[in-house]
């Protein structure tokens, strides 16, 4: 995933026809010597007549977002803004959007998000959402406490702004400008680049280790069990669960299920258009001992079970 163009697919987006309908949603590749760490930067504008909620089924990445959002007509100034870490999310991730807002988001890798932030392991983010400067401490002063779950944390003190030399100056407001403010995608991406290269990356051979093992399970559908990822990685069982917390955030195991999801996702929608796959089968394929299994897991993530999905009921 180092690769100077972003991914294209929308794995993980629920009903991504409807999202795209009612928000500029795009991707951008970062700087080069950042690539290595991240999938991509994602940017969200919108502008809606009545509220309207997208559904997430996370990846195994951590994400930092930057937001602002206010009323509609409303000056930039009256906008409330906010800068968080996100850890992978556990489950359906529900994002309410309402009249006018704006996101600034880095996905990093999975693995790629610990250089930037060597100081903790990375499933101390997992299920979390935490202002920034809980985790990049010269990025400020105060800031509101810890969240999870699908609110949003707001930021209500110090930053950083940096400079194009890679050090760190300024406020809080003048971070929150240089991502937020900007009319062009391309100063935005700028002022993101600028941001992650004052932080890092610092070297890590555990965390490459880890983003290559992923990559693995993303990429070989033979994978299905953390006893084959131990058997091609080297390591004991043991070995690749400490690791993956440390480095990814979750645990192989985790890992291995959430690229089954997401594809069993993808498949449940296309069959709502091209008729029901043999859901049998399918299991089958994607390592699952059976129908049920793979119903269970499903239903567990999405809220609905893969056929009910297919036939586009709405989610709870």
């Amino acid at each position: 995933m180092s690769d100077s163009v972003p991914r294209r697919d929308t794995r993980g987006i629920v009903d991504p026809a409807e999202l795209l309908s009612r928000v500029r949603f795009r991707r951008h590749a970062p700087a080069a010597e950042l690539r290595p760490y991240l999938e991509h930067y994602w940017l969200i504008d919108w502008e809606l007549p009545e509220p309207y909620a997208s559904h997430v089924v996370p990846h195994p990445s951590v994400n930092v977002v930057f937001q602002r959002y206010g009323p509609l007509g409303a000056p930039a100034s009256a906008a409330h803004a906010s800068a968080e870490v996100s850890g992978i999310g556990l489950g359906l991730a529900t994002h309410k959007l309402t009249e006018t807002g704006r996101v600034c988001g880095i996905q990093f890798r999975p693995g790629g998000f610990r250089p930037f932030a060597p100081g903790w392991p990375v499933s101390t983010w997992t299920g979390r959402r935490v202002p920034l400067p809980e985790v990049f401490p010269d990025t400020g002063g105060g800031g509101a406490a810890a969240t999870s779950g699908g609110g949003s944390a707001a930021m209500s003190g110090g930053g950083a702004a940096v400079t194009s030399g890679g050090g760190a100056a300024g406020t809080s407001a003048d971070l929150m400008s240089a991502v937020l403010s900007p009319g062009t995608d391309h100063a935005r991406v700028a002022a993101l680049d600028a941001f992650l290269l004052a932080h890092g990356p610092a070297p890590d051979p555990a965390a490459d280790r880890a983003m290559e093992l992923v990559d693995l399970v993303r990429g070989d559908r033979s994978v299905r069990r953390v006893s084959q990822l131990a058997a091609a990685s080297g390591l004991s069982a043991r070995s690749l669960q400490r690791l993956f917390a440390a480095e990814v955030g979750v645990g192989p195991k985790w890992v291995i299920l959430r690229y089954r999801i997401h594809e069993a996702r993808e498949r449940a929608e296309a069959a709502g258009a091209a008729g029901a796959p043999d859901w049998a089968a399918l299991a089958a394929e994607l390592g699952y001992s059976d129908q049920a299994h793979l119903v269970r897991d499903f239903t567990a993530t999405i809220g609905v079970p893969p056929t009910a999905y297919a036939r586009g009921l709405s989610l709870p």
